[in-house]
């Protein structure tokens, strides 16, 4: 007997709050970006299509099922593996060797909208592994609504970073506020 699977895809990155991520991704123009939590691969596909031709997209998802339906949606999109690379692994597994497993030294781009508990951490790692240098870009969704309360705290008191808020809102929960955390790395001074 065949076994019969639906599988339904619910866009969590918001409309406005894709928009904002291709908009700063056009603006920085990163060559390595790094996406944390790819889902269905909703952003993937938008910051893929404001990547100019020297850049290269790793996104990491934790969870088979997902990524085998991220990577699908993303090949049907005319997305290859030159452009985005899918990476089935947790994020602070791999942070820790990234370096030494794709050749990069340097993080330009960073979209965080996995787990939020787990932002703070991968921020730190992200710095002690030395993947960030001055003027790299740390976009993160959700800060707001569920929230990721250390993260925010830790972005502003550390003095790493310049940072700002971009107010948005739930998509299917419009009186719901939200927000997505823009962070610039200055370095420690």
């Amino acid at each position: 007997v065949g076994e019969c699977v639906c599988v339904l895809c619910v866009c969590v990155c918001a409309v406005a709050v894709g928009k904002i991520l291709e908009r700063l991704v056009c603006e920085r123009d990163p060559v390595t970006v790094l996406e944390l939590g790819t889902h269905c691969g909703y952003a993937t596909i938008r910051i893929a299509r404001s990547l100019s031709l020297k850049s290269r997209l790793y996104s990491v998802e934790m969870d088979l099922r997902n990524a085998a339906v991220a990577d699908k949606i993303i090949r049907l999109s005319g997305f290859d593996e030159d452009l985005i690379e899918l990476i089935v692994e947790p994020s602070d597994e791999l942070i820790p060797h990234f370096r030494e497993r794709y050749g990069v030294d340097k993080v330009d781009f960073v979209f965080m909208d996995h787990w939020k508990r787990s932002y703070l951490r991968d921020l730190k790692l992200l710095e002690d592994y030395n993947l960030l240098e001055e003027g790299s870009v740390i976009l993160a969704d959700n800060v707001l609504f569920p929230g990721a309360p250390r993260f925010l705290q830790y972005v502003k008191s550390c003095g790493k970073y310049r940072w700002k808020l971009h107010r948005a809102h739930l998509e299917y929960f419009r009186s719901i506020r939200d927000g997505m955390a823009e962070l610039t790395y200055i370095g420690v001074k």
